[in-house]
């Protein structure tokens, strides 16, 4: 019997990975183990919670103040010991966090199969973002098998040299986790404090625009221009409903509750868990985000993305057009957005369009692969 160890340590790689833990977990074929490097805490066990996936070893290498030199030492260090007592042969790692990059380090030493989950997306900008494509282009060169999410994200893998029996598009895990999630929430049986608090808070007789953002390189101006953009469209568009979940991040919570406190349509919500946001998602009518996940996700439920970044390594979605790249020109945000708000046919050709990102079976065609080999 083969032995797994999947790792991730953020809430967005666990959220995609869930699907892929349930789906090993119920295959006998193969001993699958669980580790957390817990990069992120707080979020990352509200979405285990949520999963009901159980980690088989912890690292809990989240510190106040961290920086990326300590965080990769500390995961490549740590990995190995977890890596002599598991013993896999292949480490299956996630996208483009500090998390995969290391953990496909310390793998490679130990001499295990690297399997890279999300892999082949690209800006070709290495600080751009920052340092996700950085990670993600180094993880793609340590990964034995690469599980691309689309026919783009292959091809960026075969100019790159990687051999073509090694690549397989599967769709992307997201909607494998998003499918099994809303249908979750939405049956009777669920109860969630947070989503109990935002049908309060909420008035659905007013079109939601659900905001997230958090990219480091937003911070500063850019950030600024989004909260100017946000603003106006508060004011001009009473009709509008706008709920910011804000990153805990200093240089996005200060300027956020400084420019956009006290906007009557507008609520400042701490982050939230998976669940609630997913439910949040489903109810919005439009979202704005930086987030790579919310831009493969969307589609899926309908709901048009201005995403408030200048390049994207998910281009598939902007050449659907189910969603359009604003960067953090906050005029551009707010022509886009007031286009939507009033333009029922050009919302409706947003919403209407197909994912490119899956079908909701990626997790079974990444086991079917593994089992093949």
């Amino acid at each position: 019997m083969k032995t797994n160890l999947i790792v991730f340590g953020t809430r967005p790689e666990a959220i995609k990975m869930a699907p892929l833990v349930l789906a090993f977990k119920s295959n006998l074929e193969f001993n699958t183990n669980i580790c957390v490097t817990a990069q992120h805490r707080e979020m990352l066990d509200q979405v285990l919670e949520f999963f009901e996936i159980v980690p088989d070893y912890d690292l809990n290498v989240m510190k106040p103040n961290q920086n990326l030199y300590g965080l990769t030492a500390t995961i490549i260090e740590e990995m190995k010991i977890v890596l002599e007592d598991a013993q896999p042969d292949y480490v299956y790692v996630h996208g483009d966090t500090t998390t995969s990059m290391a953990v496909g380090i310390a793998a490679f030493y130990y001499g295990a199969k690297v399997c890279h989950v999300e892999a082949g997306l690209r800006t070709y900008d290495r600080k751009y973002p920052f340092p996700e494509e950085f990670n993600r282009q180094l993880t793609g060169k340590i990964a034995d098998y690469h599980f691309a999410p689309t026919l783009l994200s292959k091809n960026n893998l075969l100019q790159e040299n990687i051999k073509e029996q090694n690549v397989i598009v599967t769709g992307n895990t997201v909607i494998d986790a998003l499918l099994i999630g809303i249908e979750k929430v939405n049956t009777n049986e669920f109860k969630d404090s947070e989503i109990e608090n935002l049908k309060l808070i909420l008035d659905f007789q007013k079109k939601i625009i659900l905001v997230t953002g958090h990219r480091r390189e937003n911070h500063g101006q850019g950030l600024l221009n989004i909260c100017i953009a946000l603003k106006t469209i508060a004011e001009q568009n009473k009709d509008v409903q706008i709920i910011y979940p804000v990153h805990l991040n200093p240089n996005v919570e200060k300027p956020v509750y400084e420019l956009l406190s006290g906007i009557s349509n507008i609520i400042l919500v701490k982050p939230l868990a998976y669940a609630a946001f997913i439910w949040l998602m489903e109810k919005s009518y439009l979202i704005i985000t930086d987030s790579g996940g919310i831009q493969e996700e969307a589609p899926s439920l309908g709901k048009p993305v201005l995403v408030t970044r200048n390049t994207t390594e998910r281009p598939e979605a902007v050449e659907e057009s189910t969603v359009l790249l604003v960067g953090t020109d906050a005029q551009k945000i707010i022509n886009e957005t007031q286009k939507l708000i009033s333009d029922k046919e050009f919302y409706n050709g947003m919403s209407m369009l197909h994912n490119p990102y899956g079908d909701g079976k990626a997790s079974f065609r990444i086991i079917d692969y593994i089992k093949k080999l």
